[in-house]
């Protein structure tokens, strides 16, 4: 037979393939001899008493033979000869599974990207980590696979809502992933092996017939009677198609001042901005785990809070355990800092987001100095962009990030100096008062006394308070129908993704990217 097991195990017992074959049999009520195999259903974590267990959901087969995890196929079809073609404008998360689900349907994807590939991308970043020198077309948000790529792979989205996150988990296992982000409550997948993940996507997209260019960027549209007949690209190229895809994720402002400055229909969307802190790893497992040492078979520890400062909610984004802080910026002059981890998550580090949510009172009181209005459909991309030249110019140059001590920031005073950290261009200790517009640094050193409360430990100088997280989410919507997934001026047009305002990460990008492909399938077929 074939059953469902749960069992809690000491983190030690849950590395030990033995003892919970001794746990699935005495639970069933068999022998050992008669247990022939499991694989695990779900894993979790439950770090709330002194002493941490793992729960595990095993798939136990008992006197009958073994049989491994069923995985979802998937019928790539092959559309070199295709009559249909959809123009894809972007190839992170939300463009590449739009790609993977048209070939699915037969329809021919063709991907246009602003930046370099993979391989080619890491030279670009090396010299942004090193020497300071931003490419504002091939970066930690622009190239091959988006920001998603060096993200570090959290795939945390568990809402079905939107669409079959199963199906979205398996197709990464399909293309290199380890099973284990099928079953475990926070999977991770590691920015060490996304590249070799979303390599292995594109040569399947190009060996059904799909098309994918790099260094291709977007600059005009061709509109005509009610419909987008052409998109233009920097280098001259014009490309048609029965549908276009706008997939350009949540930095891409040019693409998002250029819908504006062609009358197309964009919003304002609020979102969150703040900065990245980082505290010694070694120090968050003491917090989380209740000892001094995790021992070799627990993960570096995690963490999420949240908590409401003068009506304002703050809260921690994109924790990075066994992580580094990297420089995230899109353009010269403006400073962005992003957190990933490897694989392994084994630095000595842990950082997380720490932001503040922004409404529109606060963001038009920030920038009507410079003359935008309160109804600008850019007001938030404004002031997102204002904050990031200001912790620009509060660095040492070449996207040295501002930051201080975490109680020194509570506090109000510059640090004397800044402890070890994983950024690789280098800290300046500066005011960041004159960085973060008072609210948001009110809130935050609000936030961080009340989170040392909940976390005793984490509220010390021991912790790095660096600026800017600004890119948390889009800061526009651009609207679409709610049943064709098009754009209501455009019918096909389909804006998609974290850039239009539809999602928030891996996994919801990748569900709304096949959701929209799935849309125009339904059209044109």
């Amino acid at each position: 037979m074939q059953t469902l097991i749960s069992l809690r195990l000491t983190a030690s017992e849950a590395a030990d393939d033995a003892i919970i074959r001794q746990k699935i049999a005495a639970n069933s009520g068999h022998k050992i001899t008669a247990v022939s195999g499991y694989y695990i259903h779900k894993r979790s974590i439950d770090a709330r008493g002194r002493q941490v267990h793992i729960n595990l959901s095993v798939k136990a087969f008992i006197n009958e033979p073994f049989h491994n995890r069923p995985l979802t196929d998937f019928a790539f079809r092959d559309v070199h000869t295709a009559p249909r073609q959809v123009v894809i404008i972007g190839a992170g998360p939300a463009g590449l599974f739009a790609a993977l689900k048209l070939l699915e349907a037969g329809i021919r994807p063709v991907i246009l990207e602003r930046g370099k590939d993979v391989r080619a991308r890491r030279r670009d970043l090396a010299a942004l980590n090193k020497e300071g020198i931003i490419n504002p077309e091939s970066n930690y948000c622009f190239g091959e696979g988006g920001a998603g790529t060096y993200s570090d792979g959290k795939l945390y989205t568990r809402s079905n809502k939107r669409g079959d996150i199963g199906r979205i988990l398996s197709l990464f296992v399909r293309f290199g992933a380890t099973e284990n982000i099928i079953f475990d409550a926070h999977p991770h997948i590691g920015t060490n092996k996304l590249p070799h993940i979303i390599t292995a996507m594109r040569q399947c997209i190009l060996d059904h017939g799909g098309e994918v260019y790099f260094e291709k960027k977007v600059i005009d549209f061709t509109f005509e009677n009610n419909k987008i007949t052409k998109v233009h690209t920097l280098d001259g190229a014009s490309y048609t198609a029965d549908a276009f895809i706008l997939a350009t994720g949540h930095s891409a402002r040019d693409i998002f001042e250029l819908l504006n400055n062609k009358k197309v229909l964009i919003e304002q969307k609020p979102f969150a901005l703040g900065v990245r802190i980082e505290h010694p790893q070694e120090l968050i497992d003491s917090i989380q785990y209740h000892c001094d040492n995790r021992g070799a078979f627990l993960p570096p520890a995690s963490y999420s809070l949240v908590n409401q400062v003068n009506d304002h909610g703050v809260f921690s984004f994109c924790m990075c355990p066994g992580g580094i802080i990297a420089p995230a910026s899109t353009d010269p002059g403006e400073l962005v800092v992003n957190g990933w981890s490897p694989s392994k998550r084994n630095n000595p580090f842990a950082n997380s987001g720490m932001v503040v949510q922004v409404t529109v009172a606060d963001a038009f009181t920030a920038v009507k100095h410079l003359g935008i209005h309160e109804n600008d459909p850019l007001l938030f991309m404004h002031f997102q962009r204002m904050v990031e030249q200001r912790a620009y110019n509060a660095g040492a140059g070449k996207f040295s990030a501002p930051a201080m001590r975490m109680v020194d920031f509570a506090e109000k005073k510059r640090s004397a100096s800044l402890p070890p950290n994983s950024y690789l261009p280098g800290l300046t200790s500066a005011d960041l008062a004159e960085v973060l517009p008072p609210f948001v640094y009110d809130s935050l050193a609000g936030g961080f006394a009340a989170f040392g409360k909940k976390m005793k430990g984490y509220f010390t100088n021991e912790a790095v308070v660096v600026a800017t997280e600004s890119r948390t989410s889009s800061p526009v919507r651009i609207p679409r129908n709610a049943d064709t997934f098009c754009h209501p001026q455009y019918k096909n047009f389909f804006p998609c993704g974290e850039g239009a305002g539809y999602a928030g990460g891996i996994v919801s990008a990748a569900m709304d990217g096949e959701n929209v492909a799935a849309a125009i399938a339904a059209c044109l077929l």
